[in-house]
């Protein structure tokens, strides 16, 4: 979605300087995993209008492929709004009926996951619409036919759809989940529990690897049948959004390195300092030489 958001904090109503951004859970981590040197695929559909040509334009950018990209006549773009109020920052979407709501089974060659070890959704994308929701199905299953490892971020948005929905998408579809991710308030949410217990609970649906994101408490996975953890990096946040998403991206580089899980999740962790530091959903996300001067504790004179 395109994104508008004011210079500065306030109200949306007194803002009178706004700036144009891009954001969306599934491309920040495309993004974040392109500035890691990874080779990365962005599918989604999106409006035959400038917005969709925006996002277009700031994806490809970052190196990140969007040959499977359809763009929809008549269908619009989808559009968010953001305002920070103090310490709390409120969205409001404007998505209904736009293309990526119209996704459904077939929306891309699945072919193209041939070349591909990672297929990672959220559970934004079966928020939005029946059709997304069999979308995202169809997509897992393309994947597990062709030996690829899924990863899942259940990503929970209330505005979408209630906690009942939700946590019964995320069961139907977890046996065929190898990575699944949630954030403790998710967790609380839509389990009642946001303890490392729940790590058990969900694994037991099936998932090889649970990840419990725990904000400025840092993370906690399930792996092999042992508990890890990971303490937060302390940094300044400048803006929260999209710490999630690096964090995922994190994790997931750090499997497609070979990294013990600990390693994984420190690597997660810092990729959500870096986020969190800078304004934008990714803007401020790092390369791979910017990212280990970090969890190694090498400065930069930036001269």
């Amino acid at each position: 979605m395109v994104l508008i958001t004011p210079t500065e904090k306030g109200r949306l109503r007194h803002a009178s300087r706004v700036e144009l951004r891009i954001g969306g859970a599934e491309s920040n981590v495309a993004i974040a995993l392109a500035r890691l040197g990874f080779s990365v695929g962005w599918v989604s559909w999106l409006g035959d209008d400038e917005l969709g040509e925006l996002i277009l334009h700031r994806i490809r950018g970052e190196g990140v492929d969007t040959s499977q990209v359809k763009r929809v006549e008549g269908a619009p773009t989808g559009l968010y709004l953001r305002e920070r109020v103090g310490s709390t920052v409120r969205t409001y979407y404007y998505r209904s009926g736009s293309a990526a709501s119209r996704m459904r089974p077939s929306a891309f060659d699945p072919e193209y996951l041939a070349s591909a070890k990672i297929l990672h959704l959220t559970g934004i994308t079966p928020a939005l619409s029946a059709s997304c929701r069999a979308f995202t199905v169809w997509a897992i299953e393309e994947a597990r036919r062709r030996n690829l490892m899924v990863s899942f971020d259940v990503n929970y948005r209330s505005r979408l759809w209630s906690p009942e929905d939700a946590r019964a998408f995320v069961e139907q579809i977890a046996a065929y989940v190898d990575v699944l991710f949630v954030s403790s308030e998710e967790a609380s949410v839509l389990w009642g529990d946001a303890s490392p217990d729940l790590l058990w609970r969900l694994t037991a649906l099936g998932p090889e690897e649970v990840i419990l994101m725990q904000g400025a408490e840092g993370a906690s996975a399930l792996v092999n049948r042992e508990v890890v953890t990971q303490e937060a990096y302390s940094v300044t946040e400048v803006d929260p959004i999209g710490a999630g998403d690096a964090f995922v991206a994190g994790y997931l580089a750090g499997k497609l390195w070979g990294l013990a899980p600990g390693k994984r999740l420190q690597v997660g962790c810092a990729m959500g300092a870096f986020s969190v530091m800078t304004l934008g959903d990714y803007e401020g996300l790092p390369s791979r030489g910017e990212l280990w001067a970090f969890i190694n504790g090498q400065k930069d004179l930036g001269r």
